[in-house]
């Protein structure tokens, strides 16, 4: 990219920081500058769009007044944080630190305690780590979304992880500072300070943090993290919260604000680790390192740009002809499939056959809590065998198979994998993590076998800089391909099921945007498209938002048949009819419009 077209895009990414910019949106939710038209970008514009977006997460001195993740204050609370981890790792008796979200920050939950509590196996340490994600462990394969809303349960599923614990560090995880389950978590950690120490880890500054009641509460979110910010000061709790800007698709937290929850999570416990193991001092000068090697693997991972390219325009066209995206994973390579692919259901409306993750051994390499979740249907089937089983004997060239692994993984198994792929179709690719001066004749073979090799090359084995590059190359499929099938409009994710009060309250906020309605229309073009009725009743009109959300569940394209009612003034069976024609949303609102 050329010198002036760098400043122009920085310049433009940077709009969002001006408080004109949708100031009545949180950051998490504003639409991203870089993205306006990414619905019609080509996929080696959509890469080069994330590219930018991921770029914003490092970004620095801005006079905007937010907080960003080099920041002074943000740095010093990581150092404050790891101190704490430290001391438990010192001594663990009847301590834990637990890590909690909802959707992706609870996935994410989960892929970060059980690399740092394997890391302390290996040492022969116990394990000090926990997690917890609404819905329990069915919600690491898919979407629980109305579980989000209950801080009731957060509370209680959290005393029952910790019950007879002395000490515990408590870690949420909401990325808009709006989770109810989470909220019920901070709020119970702060009226238990004898056992409890809170942090909250999110991307909004505490003035956005939602305020809205809650069922069965007294407290709102922000009331929670207003207590925090109070109790801060004397280390009583520790609020995370640097502004990573906008997502590239908006409100899609599946994206950076995933891969910032990872890159916090991993230099805290990093700090702590090394701190406990090789007595290194955790200083604000190793965080700021740690988190440059962090921003180091994303430049590294866009360096690629023409491969992942063409990994989009693959999985596009593999979904735009009815066929399905498979990813084939070894180790936590594929749990990050895993995640990736559970999160495309509820971000576009997708069917759960769409993009599916598998993993080499399975629910015993995945190792949660609950162990095998097979018996729950279809959905659950994740091991290579199930690929096998299932998948393998439809597979055709209209799909499309990604396989993901290092050169730690065992080769021989990833080649004769590929081989059973290649019988039934040539569109197979990988995506290979290695170390310089590695060099096998199996690779060479598993090359020869795929369309085409991704290899990302590192100058040494560190695990957690390989999962962070696979999970960019992951959302990059997974979003591109359904760009490309039509699921956004502009970058606003127009097919999302509005399946809990956060995304009720988005799809509202979204319709205004898009429609320049009022938001009383709005909501209630969105009901007529959750009940499918062109005519609320009573009953539809008074019931409280668990049970539009309830009836939402079962209801697809409910955003995008609102939409065009509104644009357009047509029922809802004359939208119906106009999306199944022409499924591509800006398009049937266009043909609908004189």
């Amino acid at each position: 990219m050329a010198g002036s077209e760098r400043t122009c895009s920085v310049s433009a990414g940077r709009e969002w920081e001006s408080v004109d910019y949708e100031p009545w949106l949180p950051v998490s939710e504003k639409s991203n500058p870089l993205t306006r038209d990414i619905d019609r970008a080509p996929a080696n514009q959509i890469v080069r769009m994330l590219q930018a977006c991921d770029a914003q997460i490092f970004q620095e001195g801005a006079d905007s007044g937010y907080q960003r993740l080099l920041s002074d204050e943000v740095v010093q609370t990581m150092v404050d944080v790891a101190q704490r981890v430290e001391l438990i790792l010192k001594d663990p008796q009847d301590s834990a630190v637990v890590l909690s979200g909802c959707g992706t920050s609870g996935r994410v939950a989960f892929l970060v305690a059980s690399a740092f509590n394997r890391a302390l196996r290996q040492e022969k340490k116990t394990s000090v780590y926990s997690y917890v994600i609404a819905g329990g462990d069915r919600a690491l394969l898919s979407s629980q979304e109305a579980p989000e809303d209950d801080p009731t349960l957060g509370k209680l599923s959290l005393e029952k992880l910790c019950e007879g614990k002395r000490r515990v560090l408590f870690i949420g995880i909401s990325c808009g500072l709006s989770a109810p389950f989470v909220a019920g978590q901070l709020d119970f950690c702060l009226q238990n300070p004898e056992v409890y120490t809170p942090v909250l880890i999110g991307f909004n500054p505490v003035h956005q943090a939602r305020d809205d009641p809650m069922p069965g509460c007294t407290f709102t979110f922000r009331s929670v993290v207003q207590k925090m910010q109070e109790l801060a000061s004397r280390s009583l709790a520790f609020l995370i919260n640097p502004a990573v800007g906008p997502e590239a698709i908006s409100g899609s937290s599946r994206m950076k604000g995933g891969s910032a929850t990872k890159i916090v999570l991993e230099v805290i416990l990093s700090a702590a680790h090394a701190a406990f193991y090789k007595h290194t001092p955790i200083t604000n000068e190793g965080i700021v390192q740690h988190i440059r090697q962090h921003q180091e693997a994303v430049d590294l991972t866009y360096t690629h740009t023409d491969s992942i390219s063409a990994l989009v325009e693959a999985a596009g066209q593999s979904l735009q002809r009815g066929g399905r995206v498979c990813y084939l994973g070894w180790g936590s390579l594929a749990v990050l499939g895993l995640i990736d692919a559970s999160e495309c259901n509820p971000t576009f409306g997708a069917d759960y056959e769409d993009v599916r993750g598998f993993i080499s051994g399975g629910y015993r390499e995945l190792n949660n809590t609950e162990g095998p979740l097979t018996s729950l249907g279809p959905e659950f089937w994740v091991a290579h065998e199930d690929f096998v089983r299932v998948v393998l004997p439809s597979l055709c060239d209209h799909d499309t198979v990604l396989l993901f692994y290092t050169q730690a993984a065992s080769l021989r198994e990833v080649a004769k994998l590929a081989r059973l792929v290649r019988e039934k179709t040539s569109n197979i690719h990988a995506v290979c993590h290695r170390v310089e001066g590695d060099a096998s004749a199996v690779q060479d073979e598993i090359s020869e076998m795929c369309s085409s090799t991704l290899r990302i090359t590192w100058s040494s084995p560190v695990s957690t800089m390989w999962e962070l590059s696979t999970k960019l190359v992951l959302n990059a499929v997974s979003t591109g391909a359904h760009i490309l099938k039509g699921k956004i409009y502009q970058n606003h994710m127009i097919d999302v099921q509005v399946t809990n009060s956060k995304l009720y309250r988005r799809a509202t906020r979204l319709l205004q945007r898009l429609s320049a309605r009022p938001e009383a229309q709005c909501e209630e073009a969105l009901l007529k498209a959750v009940y499918r009725a062109d005519q609320l009743t009573a009953d539809m009109m008074t019931s409280d938002l668990n049970a539009h959300t309830r009836t939402a569940t079962s209801r697809s394209k409910a955003v995008p048949l609102a939409l065009i009612c509104l644009l357009t003034g047509r029922s809802l069976l004359e939208a119906e009819s106009h999306l199944e024609q022409q499924p591509i949303v800006r398009d049937a609102v266009e043909a609908c419009l004189p």
